[in-house]
């Protein structure tokens, strides 16, 4: 399947560029074909939506542990989609990195913390400030465990600065759901030596897939009907009704991805992982230090992987690495994939993009 932003770009520009176009209308229906025979969205609007709809990017800020390292920033992951940045966790020094991978951070609409060891917030207080120097007025929400609300006004209130925006600090509990446009946010239980949160980004189903062959055989013109069919929307042709089950097929997966941040291997991450795409799991110790990670509430490479294995996710990312592992994290790896294959170690500034899964 070709690069569907490559994909676009070709179709909308091949000769006189995007003012080439000066039916809106039929650039607009391209797309809608396009994607719907390659599989992606049905209802686009404009010309940045349909670039931008393939983006589900997740860029790993920080991997380390406890301690930061040369090569490992303290905990941080932001994912984009379709422009919009959601961060989990914040550790010292995160606004420097997002600097250096580039993703942008006026664009950011939320922080999710797991829980409030400081290797996983004190980026927090620089970061908003940092956005507020640079001119934010729109609103940002960081949620969290028990008291994320207080540790909020903390940060709001460190040293002699007024934000220009409002920071609003959330506290969840296992199974809250944050329903988005187009995907939701769930917390999850996790087993940590202080409260703790992780956490699931599931997207909402997709329309099926838009029979184009079909519609025409039934007399549907390609056109603005074609849209309204994918839309859900009946259409009329001379004397009949075409309903949009005739031509459209059963709804599809959205992608998904859980983050766990510290934790113990537990259920509740185990359910919330069947069938993900990616799973980030806090990988911090190889199998030897397994008596260690019990103590500490952390989790072995090997314990990672058999819970990938046992939910089916089609991709396991280790981070929170111990800094014993700063100059190879072979030891980590290889006690990984002894039981699940699809296993990377997340590296500072590592990315991924997550695609749907191939019908």
């Amino acid at each position: 399947m070709p690069d569907l932003s490559f994909f676009v770009i070709c179709l909308y520009f091949p000769c006189q560029g995007f003012a080439g176009f000066q039916d809106f209308g039929l650039l607009q229906l391209a797309c809608h074909l396009a994607f719907s025979k390659y599989g992606g969205r049905e209802a686009i609007n404009t010309p940045a939506a349909i670039i931008a709809f393939i983006m589900l990017r997740v860029t790993f800020l920080g991997t380390g542990g406890s301690l930061p390292t040369r090569n490992r920033n303290p905990s941080a992951v932001m994912v984009n989609r379709e422009g919009e940045l959601l961060l989990f966790d914040c550790g010292e020094g995160t606004q420097q990195q997002m600097m250096r991978a580039k993703t942008g951070m006026m664009s950011l609409s939320s922080i999710f913390i797991s829980h409030f060891h400081a290797d996983h917030f004190l980026g927090v207080p620089g970061l908003i400030q940092t956005m507020s120097f640079m001119g934010r007025t729109e609103a940002l929400t960081i949620y969290g465990p028990q008291g994320t609300e207080e540790f909020t006004e903390l940060f709001r209130a460190l040293g002699f600065f007024r934000l220009r925006y409002e920071v609003r600090g959330v506290d969840l509990r296992p199974g809250d759901v944050l329903e988005r446009e187009g995907y939701s946010i769930h917390a999850l239980r996790t087993e940590h030596s202080v409260p703790s949160l992780g956490y699931a980004l599931i997207e909402n189903m997709r329309p099926g897939r838009f029979n184009r062959e079909r519609a025409i055989e039934l007399g549907v013109t390609p056109g603005p009907l074609f849209a309204k069919l994918q839309r859900g929307e009946p259409v009329k042709v001379e004397d009949r009704t075409i309903s949009p089950e005739e031509v459209v097929g059963v709804p599809r997966p959205g992608r998904s991805l859980v983050y766990t941040g510290d934790t113990r291997p537990c259920e509740a991450v185990l359910e919330a992982s069947r069938d993900t795409d990616l799973l980030i799991h806090d990988g911090s110790f190889a199998d030897e230090m397994a008596d260690w990670a019990g103590e500490s509430m952390h989790s072995t490479a090997g314990e990672a992987a058999a819970l990938a294995k046992e939910a089916g996710v089609r991709q396991l990312v280790l981070t929170h690495i111990s800094s014993r592992y700063s100059d190879d994290s072979t030891p980590v790896l290889t006690d990984a994939k002894k039981v699940f294959e699809e296993v990377l170690v997340a590296d500072d500034l590592m990315e991924l993009e997550l695609s749907y899964q191939k019908e």
